[in-house]
């Protein structure tokens, strides 16, 4: 009867974790060796006011989650792992978790997955470098607005030039 109770359990944690890795635009596997309490707890600090979530989890429990979600992460499940899932941007986990692993050598990224795509470190850290999700909205409406800005000063230079004209 336990045995059975402990069964479902395991099933059902399996199946959440499926879900999160479907569910995440990103997800970053990183290995935490090393990491004290404190250090450990203002990465998960910084990452949950980020919207993040940042679990430990069994690398068995990971690898069946990984294949029932089609992912097959195996190679980066070895060694203590934790997970940052991220529903809605895609930037934020590997910036955070790759800035953190720059403070802390402790911390490092293994891998991760990016809508639906399964990346090593070296496109994480690509993926860390870009400007946050507001960064790239605003240089986009600041091109919106150059063309807009650009006609409002010719306009202007039209009406200064011509007021100047008929006082002289």
């Amino acid at each position: 009867m336990a045995n059975a109770k402990i069964l479902a359990a395991k099933e059902q944690a399996v199946a959440e974790v499926t879900e999160k890795f479907k569910a995440s635009a990103s997800t970053i596997i990183a290995d935490y060796r090393g990491l004290n309490v404190a250090q450990v707890t203002q990465l998960r600090k910084t990452l949950r006011e980020a919207g993040i979530e940042f679990v430990v989890l069994k690398n068995s429990l990971a690898r069946r989650a990984s294949a029932n979600a089609e992912l097959g992460l195996d190679e980066y499940l070895t060694g203590p792992t934790a997970i940052a899932f991220s529903k809605d941007d895609l930037v934020a986990p590997a910036k955070i978790l790759t800035e953190f692993a720059k403070k802390n050598d402790q911390l490092s990224v293994k891998g991760g997955v990016v809508e639906g795509r399964v990346v090593g470190y070296d496109q994480i850290k690509a993926l860390a470098e870009l400007p946050s999700r507001d960064g790239l909205l605003s240089m986009l409406l600041s091109v919106l607005q150059a063309p807009v800005r650009n006609f409002a000063l010719a306009v202007k230079a039209v009406a200064e030039k011509k007021e100047a004209e008929g006082q002289a």
